[in-house]
């Protein structure tokens, strides 16, 4: 596949993304809750995460912004259900390799993640698309 192929495909899954996310919504009674803003371009997001022990049994986001933080937010809910808290910061790790044009490992199992890997190029760009995972960053955190 062409460098132009593979690129519009990308486009089309984060427009898919942001035009039908995934995991929209508040989980009521959820374990954590974490609100996250980007004061530089307005971008916020509440993530509510449905943690069992060490285990995200559910993921869910609201929020307002550009397409590529709120595309982000629904890749990554998706990503980390089903995965251990430290699973799914490590996932955070190898996307934060990714968006600063490091070595990285996007494994299967982290979805349609790498279709943002476009935004590496356009360092404006990068908090957006590192929103919802800095928002787990910190709830795991405030949570140990």
């Amino acid at each position: 596949m062409s460098f132009n192929n593979l690129d519009q495909l990308y486009r089309s899954v984060i427009m898919d993304h942001y035009k039908n996310p995934r995991n929209k919504g508040v989980i009521e009674d959820g374990s954590l809750t974490i609100d996250m803003n980007n004061p530089t371009c307005g971008d916020r997001i509440r993530l509510t995460l449905d943690v069992d022990g060490d285990i995200v049994r559910d993921a869910k986001f609201e929020g307002e912004g550009c397409s590529i933080s709120m595309s982000s937010a629904s890749m990554m809910t998706e990503a980390i259900k089903g995965h251990t808290i430290d699973e799914a910061l490590a996932m955070g790790h190898e996307f934060s390799q990714m968006m600063l044009g490091n070595d990285y490992e996007i494994t299967e199992e982290m979805g349609d993640i790498e279709a943002l890997s476009g935004v590496a190029k356009f360092p404006a760009r990068i908090k957006c698309a590192t929103l919802a995972w800095k928002a787990l960053e910190k709830g795991t955190k405030d949570e140990e």
